[in-house]
């Protein structure tokens, strides 16, 4: 049963039932870097973390020194090792320090101790259930709605960035925090025009080290159809009935705008190499998103532009795949 661990929506301490999600996200955020000297501390060491900037073809992509994210870059996914451990994300696990609010009835909202930006917030469903997106796609879509103008949500596919495979969740982080976001007239460039009505309009994009669909809609049955199709195509050119190796960025401010960046692997080559030749880098959301996180320093100072192609050559759907999904969702 839950306790006053998790706090009502309508009964945020000093707030009203009508302030947004969105405010009393921000209120807990307080809370919590003043109560929990774990989140006090790291979100204080983000003031001294390394920034790099590596410029290509009318857009940049971040590099970013973070040692406080060492285990979620390499943490171990394969099923024996999920079943080994507790549940991270489940309620009854949680530490003593970490508080929550209720969001959208079915999920927590919960301030990351291992950030990645000034503000992180971790969203997980109140039920153990596996990660997975298409049964819980509304559900992001609303939290999105509710955040907006603030917050911007993401999801990283159970093979493809998320810690807790086994448990559903979203995170979510300050909306422009991610450059994909603020480079969208740069990358319409390098688009093809799928759908457009006054209502959605759907956009794939090459040419951009990282091939993906994007989706600009008002109408959440319409985002929803679209969406539903585009995740379909891509089930059937990889020929799988499992969710297909995926991440996505959705944010809202007056309609929903989605990210959507399939994957042809969870990790590059290098992350499994040893001596000079390893960079620990586990692409997820945030990663496609335009901010690379390495948690080891000698990474950092050794990583070039090559590389990152490299990186991205090797995770981002393949060219021919991709266009092999148009093709799919055309007909």
């Amino acid at each position: 049963m839950l306790d006053s661990k998790l706090i009502s929506e309508s009964s945020l301490e000093k707030f009203l039932d009508s302030y947004s999600v969105s405010a009393k996200a921000k209120a807990l955020f307080q809370q919590q870097i003043k109560s929990w000297q774990l989140a006090k501390q790291n979100y204080s060491e983000l003031n001294s973390i390394q920034k790099n900037f590596f410029e290509f073809d009318g857009f940049s992509i971040k590099i970013q020194f973070n040692p406080g994210r060492i285990i979620s870059s390499s943490a171990k996914v394969d099923t024996k090792s999920i079943r080994e451990r507790k549940c991270f994300l489940c309620y009854n696990n949680l530490p003593e320090e970490q508080k929550g609010i209720l969001c959208n009835n079915s999920y927590m909202l919960l301030v990351n101790p291992f950030p990645i930006f000034n503000e992180h917030f971790t969203i997980p469903k109140i039920e153990h259930t596996p990660q997975r997106l298409i049964p819980n796609f509304f559900d992001m879509l609303t939290v999105a709605k509710r955040l907006g103008n603030i917050y911007t949500v993401f999801y990283n596919g159970p093979n493809c960035g998320a810690s807790a495979p086994d448990h559903m969740h979203f995170q979510a982080v300050p909306q422009k925090s991610m450059p994909v976001e603020n480079e969208i007239s740069v990358f319409l460039e390098k688009s093809e025009l799928l759908k457009d009505d006054t209502e959605i309009k759907v956009f794939a994009v090459s040419g951009y080290l990282r091939n993906l669909f994007y989706i600009k809609s008002n109408n959440i049955q319409k985002l929803l159809s679209e969406f539903n199709k585009l995740y379909k195509s891509i089930q059937t050119v990889m020929n799988t009935e499992d969710e297909p190796l995926m991440n996505v960025i959705v944010s809202y401010a007056g309609a929903w705008r989605v990210f959507l960046f399939p994957r042809s692997a969870h990790r590059p080559k290098q992350f499994f190499l040893e001596g000079k030749d390893k960079i620990l880098l586990s692409p997820a959301a945030v990663d496609f998103g335009g901010v690379l996180i390495t948690p080891r320093k000698e990474d950092f100072n050794k990583i070039t532009k090559d590389d990152i192609i490299d990186i991205f050559n090797q995770t981002t759907i393949n060219p021919t795949v991709f266009q092999q999904i148009l093709q799919t969702y055309k007909t």
